[in-house]
C-alpha cells in the first residue's frame, strides 16, 4: 500500500483500541511496504467491534490511492461504495449456497467499479453449510489479484477447517465488562443497571446495550420471573409463555423491516419480476423472524442460566461474584430457598434447553418441559 501516516493508520483502525492482536496485523497491512492477505478470519465474541473495524479496514483498502480518500471512507461507513459488497445469512440458522454464489463467488470474477480493489466482507462464516463453503474454496484457494474477503465468526473452532486454513486469523478479545460499563455510563445508563447489563452480557458490548434497552429489560425480567416461578414451583401461569411471546414480537417486528424493504423495492422493478420478487422477499421475511425469535429466547435462556449462576453466588456468601448487581435483594431472598447443587443440575438443563432450540424442536414444548423440570429440581431445596 501506499505510505500513510500514523495519524491515518490510527483513523483507519478506529475500533482496535481494546484489541493489539488486530491492531497489529491489520496495521502492518496498512503501514507503507504492507501487502494486504487476500483472505482475513476475524474471530472474537459478538460485540466486541469486529464489523466496524471490518467496515473501517474496507474503507482504507478501497481509499488507497483514491484522489479523495475521505469521500470513500464516508461512502463505506454509509453503505454505498459498489466495490464494498456485505454479506449476512438469509437462513434461519445458516448461511445458504444462495447467499455465497452470486454476491460472492460470481461478483468476485468482476473487476472492481471505481476503486483498485473489491472488498467482501462475510457476517457469521461458521454458520456456512458444507455447499455454501464449498462453493468458496475456489475463491479462496485463487482470488483475483484485487480481491479481499474478510469473515467473520464468533469462534474460530466454529469455521470449517478448509475454510479457516486460507485465511490469515485476527483474533478480537471479549471487552472487559468495565469498558462495557463505561460505554453504557456514556451513553446515559446509571451505574448499577449498566454494571449489570455489562457483566451479563459477557463481553458482547452489542448485547449489552440491548439489555439496557427497553426490548432487554422486558427480556430480563421474563427470565427472572422465569426462575423464581420455578422455585416456588408456581407452574399454573404457564411463566414460559412470556418468553415465547416476547421472542415472537422480536421476531414479527425484525420480519416487518424486512417486508417493508421489499415493498419499496418494488417500485424500481419492472412489473415482471414483481411477483418473484415478493415471493423470495416472504421467504426472507420468514426466515428472518425465525433467526431472531430463536436469538431472543436463547438470550432468553441465557439470562435464566445467569440467574441460577448469581443465586450459587449469593447462597456461597460471594456476592461481589454476582453479575446482576442491579437485583442483590430478589438473589438474597431466593438463595434461601435454594440447594446449590440443584443450582448447578438447573444450569445444565438450561444449557441442554438452548442447544436443542437450535435444531427445530417445539418451542413451546421445549420451554413448558423444562419448566416442569425445574420446578421439580428446585422447589425442594431439601431435595
Amino acid at each position: 500500500m501506499n505510505g500513510v501516516s500514523s495519524r491515518d493508520l490510527t483513523i483507519a483502525l478506529a475500533g482496535v483500541e481494546e484489541h493489539p492482536h488486530a491492531r497489529a496485523v491489520l496495521g502492518g497491512a496498512l503501514a507503507a511496504g504492507g501487502r494486504p492477505s487476500h483472505a482475513y478470519l476475524f474471530h472474537g465474541p459478538a460485540g466486541t467491534g469486529m464489523s466496524v473495524v471490518a467496515r473501517a479496514f474496507a474503507a482504507a483498502l478501497l481509499a488507497d490511492g483514491a484522489e479523495d480518500p475521505r469521500a470513500v471512507t464516508e461512502r463505506v461507513f454509509r453503505g454505498t461504495h459498489p466495490d464494498l459488497i456485505w454479506v449476512a445469512p438469509s437462513g434461519a440458522t445458516e448461511m445458504l449456497v444462495a447467499d455465497i454464489d452470486e454476491p460472492v463467488v460470481a461478483a468476485a470474477t468482476r473487476t472492481p467499479f471505481e476503486a483498485s480493489r473489491r472488498v467482501f466482507v462475510i457476517e457469521s462464516a461458521q454458520t456456512m453449510n458444507d455447499q455454501a463453503a464449498n462453493r468458496m474454496l475456489k475463491t479462496l484457494e485463487e482470488p483475483p489479484p484485487f480481491v479481499h474477503l474478510i469473515l467473520l465468526a464468533d469462534r474460530r473452532q466454529d469455521v470449517l477447517p478448509t475454510i479457516a486454513s486460507r485465511c490469515q486469523h485476527v483474533r478480537f478479545d471479549p471487552l472487559s465488562s468495565e469498558s462495557i460499563q463505561r460505554l453504557l455510563m456514556e451513553q446515559g445508563v446509571d451505574h448499577v443497571p449498566a454494571q449489570a447489563c455489562a457483566r451479563l452480557a459477557l463481553g458482547d458490548a452489542e448485547l449489552a446495550r440491548w439489555l439496557a434497552g427497553e426490548e432487554g429489560i422486558g427480556l430480563r425480567a421474563n427470565a427472572e420471573s422465569f426462575i423464581r416461578a420455578s422455585l416456588c414451583a408456581r407452574t399454573e401461569n404457564r411463566p414460559w409463555m412470556a418468553l415465547l411471546d416476547g421472542a415472537k414480537a422480536e421476531g414479527e417486528q425484525a420480519g416487518e423491516r424486512v417486508k417493508a424493504s421489499v415493498d419499496a423495492e418494488l417500485e424500481f422493478l419492472p412489473k415482471k419480476e414483481h411477483r418473484r420478487h415478493l415471493r423470495e422477499g416472504t421467504e426472507a421475511q420468514r426466515r428472518v423472524e425465525r433467526r431472531i425469535r430463536t436469538r431472543t429466547l436463547d438470550r432468553g435462556l441465557r439470562l435464566a442460566e445467569l440467574w441460577l449462576r448469581d443465586l450459587w453466588c449469593a447462597a456461597s456468601g460471594a456476592p461481589e461474584l454476582v453479575y446482576a448487581a442491579d437485583r442483590s435483594e430478589e438473589l438474597r431472598s431466593d438463595a434461601t430457598k435454594v440447594n446449590r447443587e440443584h443450582l448447578r443440575n438447573g444450569m445444565e438443563l438450561l444449557a441442554d434447553t438452548r442447544l436443542r432450540l437450535t435444531v427445530n424442536v417445539s418451542e413451546a414444548l421445549a420451554l413448558e418441559a423444562l419448566c416442569y423440570r425445574l420446578s421439580e429440581l428446585l422447589a425442594d431445596p431439601a431435595g
